[in-house]
């Protein structure tokens, strides 16, 4: 794919998933791993259809984490799962989720939004994914400078706990 080319919104709502779950995979891995178990990791989360996916039980995570073809990373399988959990309950349509994302407002807003909805989408991964469904971004060299002031106005003060972090 061109990209410097803006990708097309999704056709299916398992297309919504598969962006963000790339986003999951991607987090502090190199790229080219990602891409080499993605065939595999593709059928082992059923091509990402969200119902399917939300149905898995803990049980399928343990399979998975046993399962050598995939990246057996537990916390980013059980955040898969979640993540098509919140897909499902926002809608059954691609339309629908297509719709939630215009609804966020503004792009500052829709990004926290979505970071605070689903597991492991930070400031790059969120643009990453908004960019992959075909929203309307920012070059990133503007959102990274947004990006990076933000998140030094929300640093916690020396001495205190940061919350964000005591979550985690």
């Amino acid at each position: 794919m061109d990209h410097h080319q803006q990708p097309k919104p999704p056709r299916q709502l398992s297309g919504y998933l598969e962006s963000m779950t790339r986003v999951v995979f991607s987090s502090g891995l190199n790229w080219r791993v990602v891409e080499a178990k993605w065939p595999s990791i593709r059928e082992a989360f059923r091509d990402f259809e969200p119902e399917r996916v939300a149905r898995m039980t803990a049980r399928d995570i343990d399979r998975l984490a046993g399962d050598s073809r995939v990246i057996r990373n537990v916390p980013k399988i059980e955040a898969t799962v979640l993540n098509a959990k919140e897909v499902v309950a926002i809608g059954k349509t691609p339309a629908k989720f297509r719709g939630y994302l215009r609804s966020l407002g503004p792009l500052p807003e829709a990004a926290a939004a979505l970071r605070k909805r689903f597991r492991y989408l930070g400031d790059h991964g969120t643009y990453y994914f908004l960019w992959s469904v075909g929203e309307k971004m920012p070059p990133w060299e503007e959102w990274g400078r947004r990006s990076v002031k933000a998140a030094a106005r929300t640093k916690a003060k020396p001495g205190k706990p940061n919350a964000k972090r005591a979550r985690a």
